[in-house]
């Protein structure tokens, strides 16, 4: 797992994905010498801090977002969220700005009127627009991994752990996805054009449930805020059953990922979201099973394949 404590140590919020991209372009480029294929890394103009990886004659694309939640400093000590970051007092932030690195924490304040204010506790101000995020804290057990930005360090991982194997498909390696989406229907559109590439998994870490569960397997997602297309839908959920990994079905009333923004694109692009479950959501503290990470590359491997 030193893979994915170096990708949760890489600061990389919601608009400051770039660190990251770097990363893993480095990471292929040392790493892929020894995979089945090594791809073609397409990045660059238009693409912003998007990373695709092309593997052979890609006929299945994997979306991993690399971006996190935190806070941008506002004025006098303010802190406005980027994403959803739950509101817990005491949380550790990091960063830098003009003046070096920067280790603070969340103050929540409630006002009379109910309302919330957030500020950071520092003995200086920092420079207002800095990035800060949660202070990486790594926790391994033979049960299960505790640490901020599991969501979405781990889809990450996950992706890159299918890469040592794939002989034909596509990585995408998505900016922005806690804030609003950026350029996922650029990079879909860019997969259509060259390869007509209409079929793609999400790689991205759902939430434990009273329907979804530590240790039942990976979550397949028949929905969530978006509703994908049943056939496609079905044709995965019958490969999973003849792969012989354990999986469990979700189906959620809210919650969005990168396949939300395909599903509202003008491209014919089918999309499944599939990840382990994951408690303490979107805190410092987001904990998942190691069966649950097993089983996710399990499944991954075998659909890029048959897919």
């Amino acid at each position: 797992m030193n893979l994915l404590k170096t990708l949760i140590e890489i600061r990389g919020a919601a608009s400051d994905e770039s660190r990251m991209k770097q990363y893993i372009i480095d990471y292929v480029k040392k790493e892929g010498v020894n995979w089945k294929v090594q791809p073609e890394i397409i990045e660059g103009k238009g693409f912003q801090d998007t990373v695709i990886l092309v593997f052979g004659e890609p006929r299945t694309a994997i979306y991993a977002h690399m971006d996190s939640i935190g806070f941008s400093v506002g004025y006098d000590k303010e802190l406005i969220k980027v994403g959803g970051p739950r509101l817990l007092d005491g949380i550790q932030l990091v960063g830098s700005d003009s003046k070096g690195e920067i280790e603070t924490e969340l103050m929540v304040i409630e006002q009379e009127d109910g309302s919330i204010d957030l500020q950071y506790v520092l003995d200086r101000e920092i420079d207002r627009g800095t990035l800060l995020t949660f202070k990486p804290n790594f926790r391994e057990t033979e049960e299960y991994i505790q640490s901020p930005y599991l969501d979405n360090r781990l889809g990450v991982w996950n992706a890159l752990k299918v890469c040592e194997n794939l002989q034909n498909g596509a990585i995408v390696f998505s900016t922005y996805e806690e804030h609003g989406g950026n350029t996922v229907g650029f990079c879909a559109k860019y997969l259509w054009d060259k390869y007509e590439l209409n079929q793609v998994l999400i790689s991205d870490i759902t939430w434990v449930t009273h329907g979804v569960m530590h240790g039942a397997g990976v979550a397949i997602s028949m929905r969530d805020n978006g509703l994908p297309r049943k056939s496609y839908l079905d044709k995965i959920i019958a490969l999973a059953k003849d792969s012989g990994v354990p999986f469990q079905l979700e189906v959620e009333s809210a919650g969005g990922s990168d396949g939300g923004v395909l599903q509202k694109s003008d491209l014919p692009i089918d999309w499944c979201f599939i990840g382990a479950a994951e408690d303490n959501v979107h805190t410092p503290d987001e904990k998942v099973f190691k069966s649950d990470i097993q089983a996710m590359v399990d499944l991954y491997i075998y659909l890029m394949e048959k897919l």
